[in-house]
């Protein structure tokens, strides 16, 4: 069921007929997906056809084969889809059509149907009909074309007769093939009894070409005869033609010899000068050659004592120069066929030998001691095997010397808990053997000691990097520079080579012979201005001479060599001079993206002394041992570290956060324990306190007093000056005096602690400023509970609170609201300006504790109100006068007044008093609005008038009160 190519679905014709053509160039066009070949073809049969029966991706690519075949048999034998099997199916023919595909119609064509030919028909029909009728009726009028029409026909049918053989242009009898079809050997052969029928065949064969021969010349006499007056008329001109070439010849003659005298007196010696001279360059062209080879055979052992001193960079550039001549000018030498791969060799070795120099040279220079310098190691070498790196294009060097910084950093906090744990005779390093373990047998100052040295460690270690890793960014800019450099010479020289093209074709316009004379000497050597001008165009500012009379200087090659090496001299930040080659080939995004690797280089050795002290704090501090530290052991190690990371930052110039985090984050642990230290031994402090007044030490005297500037800080202690003074009765600040309770003094003390622990750490001030609001919440609330709430009387056993004991709550929390705006202030102070809004906190504060005091003052009154209930409740207007209700209430006013007096400052005083007498009034004037006493001047309007008058006296007496202003007239219904 195999296909064949004649039931190809694209019709396939050798003929010119129009459609055929057109169907091929639309299959062209429209070719289909090219099928490999078969990776099977057939086996050789013997039958050498056979041989290309398989299709053939080169000669069948344009052809249809059965691997255009878009279903198999198998596909379309086995298909479920049908229900039975059609009859005709092995009679199909086997193409496009063999499966049942309907095909779409395409809609760009139109579908044509004889109803469109119609009109064209009916107005062909008509003119057809006239057209055979005109030829039925006409007859030829050239009887002569007719004739000769006539004869042609006759000619060529006799030569149709001659068998097409004879007429092929490639015909000849020593073809064997040609003569056996000519002159078969059948016609010749007399054996057997078929001689005469034989020698029959030969004669008409013979009869038969003679026949041939005949029809030829009578063909050839007929073409003759049409021709033959243009043939007599060659035959005529054939003389004429034979006198124009003899004139010729002469001529031709006569030229030459000419010619020749001439090449003889003017060109033969011109000609010898220019072969001499040509000869004469091509030998100073050899000889150069000679030299230049001389010069290449020395290229090895001048590499080997290169490297010898470690000059990398002359060795690399040496072997590039030699690689360079070698591609160029000595291409084809055969005995230096292997020279160029042997360099390729020893460019790698060099490779791997500065980078295992650079490696030795990093960790050399990370791993000197310690000591307070900061000079860079060798100096010279570095910049070279920089040099030498960047010429070879490895610019992952930095990597190396990153890895050698981390591996350094841990050996120096590694050597330093050694040297320190060796001194200490407490640690036996044979029992703890882990440094770990022995780091935390260490007590705080000794411990506090080796960070101090491992911080100093780390400082100079990151100088010395810095200084380092500036030598190498600065080996990176200069090469940039040089690049930016070239770019604009590059510019410059092409500029001047456009301007003197012009002027060389301006002088080549006016002087021919200059033209002529720069021809014959192109390849020679050049005149002496024209010398001059070509070797000021090709050389550059920054080419040096260079010298090929010796063949120690490896590195020079001839004037003639193209592959000059252009140089310039730099001077590097050390000081030390380099030449840097121009085939350094790289770009300024590769050099600008590498001095930006070589920077983080020296942010990410910032980063590595960070975590590494992190991981030495975080190995202390498994323990608790930093949470345990007092405020000024905190504080000395908190200075420290902060000390430290603003060193790195000046030094590295970007600021880490792992240590400052992990500092934030022992600090928060330190506020934490801190605030529950404080505010434990408050609540201890409150619930043993009885609320009485206590005396002031002078210590906390001069603390208040320290505070009175403005600044908050804690004063020294001065045990002598303390001895000597004796404890005061009241606190003054600011000239008031204050009555306290010592819990309140050890109160001022714990929230100066505060502010000055903000002072010393400046990373905890939102922290502390938390915890201190939490802290005077606390007192308020408590101080509430203890005295307003009555607790004191189950906590600590007081009988009663007293107007002593609140009179003397309310002074200490006016003590502490006196301090709080000094508190915000200090606090304000230190904050950044989006943290402002946790000032509020001291508002809220403020308010509650001005709201405690109200509290109590309104306590105080009502206290007094109740007692003036009680007693005048029970008040008759009789004699004797005072009365005992009169006398009893100014004793309790006497007693009130001596409770508060010295407690409260005069203004509070006056102003309580006044809310008392105003509270006595209201009863006063309720309980003679109930007695029906009246205004009147009567017998009991003069008993109540001297009541009245006694408790005016009494209670103008007390001391602060002689200007108070009673206002008694408002005892007294008015009259309406």
């Amino acid at each position: 069921m195999a296909s064949s190519h004649s039931s190809s679905p694209v019709p396939q014709s050798s003929s010119s007929d129009t459609f055929f053509k057109k169907e091929v160039d639309a299959t062209k066009r429209f070719r289909p997906v090219q099928s490999l070949p078969d990776v099977c073809p057939k086996e050789p049969t013997g039958n050498p056809n056979n041989l290309h029966d398989s299709p053939s991706l080169v000669v069948d690519q344009q052809r249809w084969t059965i691997y255009h075949s878009k279903v198999n048999l198998p596909a379309a034998l086995n298909d479920p889809r049908l229900a039975k099997r059609e009859s005709d199916f092995f009679t199909k023919t086997w193409g496009v059509d063999f499966v049942d595909t309907e095909v779409t119609p395409s809609f760009y064509l139109p579908q044509i149907t004889k109803e469109h030919f119609a009109l064209y028909q009916q107005e062909i029909t008509p003119r057809e009909k006239v057209h055979e009728r005109c030829k039925n009726i006409c007859t030829p009028k050239d009887t002569f074309d007719r004739t000769l029409l006539h004869t042609h026909d006759k000619s060529r049918t006799d030569l149709e007769q001659v068998p097409k053989i004879f007429m092929k242009p490639d015909f000849a009898l020593e073809d064997s093939i040609t003569f056996n079809a000519v002159l078969p050997w059948s016609h010749f052969s007399t054996a057997g009894g078929k001689g005469n029928r034989d020698a029959a065949s030969s004669k008409l064969l013979q009869e038969k070409l003679s026949h041939y021969l005949d029809i030829v010349e009578v063909n050839i006499a007929h073409q003759i005869s049409l021709r033959s007056e243009a043939f007599f008329h060659a035959m005529t001109s054939q003389h004429e033609l034979q006198d124009y070439l003899r004139k010729t010849s002469q001529a031709v003659k006569l030229l030459r010899e000419k010619i020749a005298k001439i090449d003889k007196v003017m060109c033969e010696g011109s000609l010898r000068v220019l072969r001499l001279s040509l000869t004469r360059n091509n030998c100073i062209k050899a000889y150069s050659k000679l030299k230049l080879m001389a010069t290449v055979h020395q290229t090895q052992p001048t590499v080997q004592l290169l490297l010898s001193t470690s000059e990398y960079v002359g060795a690399l550039d040496l072997i590039a120069t030699t690689q360079e001549v070698l591609q160029q000018e000595l291409q084809g030498i055969h005995s230096f066929r292997h020279l160029g791969s042997q360099l390729c060799e020893l460019e790698k070795l060099i490779d791997k030998m500065m980078i295992a120099e650079f490696s030795t040279y990093a960790r050399n220079d990370l791993n000197r001691p310690l000591e307070d310098d900061c000079q860079i190691l060798e100096e010279e070498r570095l910049v070279s095997l920089v040099f030498g790196l960047l010429k070879q294009r490895k610019l992952n060097f930095y990597e190396i010397y990153g890895d050698e910084m981390i591996n350094t950093a841990k050996n120096i906090i590694k050597q330093c808990v050694v040297n320190t744990v060796s001194q200490i005779e407490e640690i036996d390093t044979e029992v703890v053997v882990k440094l770990a373990d022995q780091m935390r047998k260490m007590n705080f100052p000794q411990w506090f000691d080796l960070l101090k040295n491992i911080f100093s460690k780390f400082t100079i270690f990151l100088k010395r990097v810095k200084a380092t890793l500036n030598t190498i960014r600065s080996v990176v800019f200069l090469v940039l520079d040089k690049n930016q450099k070239n770019r604009d010479l590059e510019d410059t020289l092409q500029k001047n080579s456009a301007k003197e093209s012009m002027v060389d074709s301006e002088v080549a316009y006016l002087t021919h012979e200059g033209m002529f004379i720069s021809d014959a000497f192109s390849d020679g050597e050049l005149p002496t201005g024209a010398a001059d001008l070509a070797s000021q165009r090709n050389t550059s500012p920054n080419s040096e001479p260079c010298s090929s009379d010796s063949v120690s200087e490896p590195e020079c090659t001839t004037d003639s060599s193209s592959s000059k090496e252009h140089t310039s001299s730099s001077v590097t930040p050390g000081g030390v001079e380099m030449m840097i080659s121009d085939d350094m080939k790289l770009t300024d995004l590769e050099l600008v993206r590498l001095a930006n690797n070589i920077q983080e280089l020296l942010y990410n050795a910032s980063d590595v002394c960070h975590d590494r002290s992190v991981k030495f704090l975080m190995a202390r501090a498994k323990d608790g041992f930093l949470e345990k530290l007092n405020s000024n052991e905190f504080v000395t190690l908190s200075r420290l570290m902060e000390g430290f990371i603003l060193d790195t930052e000046q030094i590295c110039g970007r600021k880490s956060m792992s240590l400052r985090g992990a500092l934030q984050s022992q600090a928060n642990r330190f506020v934490n324990r801190f605030h529950e230290e404080r505010k434990t031994k408050l609540s201890l402090l409150l619930d043993n306190e009885r609320w009485k007044q206590a005396e002031v030490p002078a210590e906390f005297q001069d603390l208040v007093d320290s505070v009175s500037d403005g600044r908050i800080s804690l004063p020294e202690k001065k045990p002598t000056a303390t001895e000597e003074r004796k404890p005061a009765e009241f606190l003054i600040v600011e000239g008031q005096k204050y009555a306290t309770v010592g819990t309140v003094l050890l109160l001022i003390r714990i929230i100066l602690e505060y502010c000055q622990c903000v002072d010393n750490i400046p990373s905890i001030t939102t922290d502390m400023l938390t915890r201190l609001s939490d802290l005077l919440k606390y007192f308020n609330s408590r101080s509430c509970q203890l005295v307003l709430g009555a607790g004191a009387l189950q906590v600590v056993g007081l009988k009663t609170i007293t107007t002593k004991n609140l009179a003397l709550s309310s002074r200490c929390l006016q003590l502490i609201v006196h301090y709080i705006p000094i508190i915000r202030a200090h606090f304000e102070a230190r904050l950044q300006p989006k943290q402002f809004s946790m000032l509020r906190h001291f508002d809220h504060i403020t308010k509650d504790y001005h709201d405690h005091i109200a509290e109590i003052s309104t306590k105080l009154v009502a206290i007094m109100d109740s007692l003036f209930d009680k007693l005048l409740s029970k008040y008759e207007v009789k004699a004797p006068v005072p009365s005992a209700c009169f006398r009893n209430i100014c004793k309790q006013m006497a007693k009130m007044h001596e409770a508060i007096y010295d407690l409260l400052p005069e203004e509070q005083t006056q102003m309580l008093f006044l809310r008392i007498n105003a509270s006595y009034k209201l009863h006063l004037k309720r309980q003679l609005a109930h007695l029906n006493v009246v205004n009147d001047g009567g017998p009991l309007n003069g008993l109540v008038t001297s009541d009245v008058a006694f408790y005016t006296g009494n209670l103008q007496a007390l001391k602060g009160l002689n200007n108070l202003d009673l206002n008694m007239a408002e005892i007294w219904e008015q009259k309406r």
